[in-house]
């Protein structure tokens, strides 16, 4: 499932992400600190903490907005680095669905942890999300 959704989207080909766990309003994603990921300080580059928390969050929203009546969009993205990011990152994306209107933003709150535990990056994304329209 994670190469169909990473060549679904191709720019997330270029962090080695995993989707570890999927359910409505609750994602988790992994990756691997490869030498590509790797800033000068030899620490996970802070946009490769960024597409990691995205490419949680997309996941998140598929399986959270219906796609039957509605689509969603990024809108933004704010983040803080809180610690040193070494190791295989894990992401957490998680989102209580409120109802749904024609149009609305949506924010998804995504903590970027190390194999310890740390919180290491904690972001928070917007989406908007509208209604489809009948054809």
């Amino acid at each position: 499932m994670s190469r169909g959704y990473r060549l679904a989207a191709p720019y997330f080909l270029t962090i080695p992400a995993r989707l570890d766990h999927l359910e409505p309003g609750r994602a988790v994603a992994s990756m691997p600190a490869v030498p590509w990921t790797r800033n000068h300080l030899g620490t996970v580059h802070a946009i490769a903490q960024c597409n990691l928390a995205e490419y949680a969050m997309g996941a998140l929203a598929e399986a959270t907005i219906p796609d039957d009546t509605h689509r969603w969009i990024p809108r933004g993205m704010t983040v803080d680095y809180l610690a040193k990011a070494k190791g295989t990152l894990r992401a957490e994306a998680t989102l209580t669905l409120p109802p749904l209107t024609d149009q609305q933003e949506l924010g998804v709150a995504i903590d970027v942890t190390d194999g310890a535990g740390t919180v290491v990056s904690r972001a928070e994304i917007r989406f908007w999300v509208t209604a489809k329209r009948a054809a």
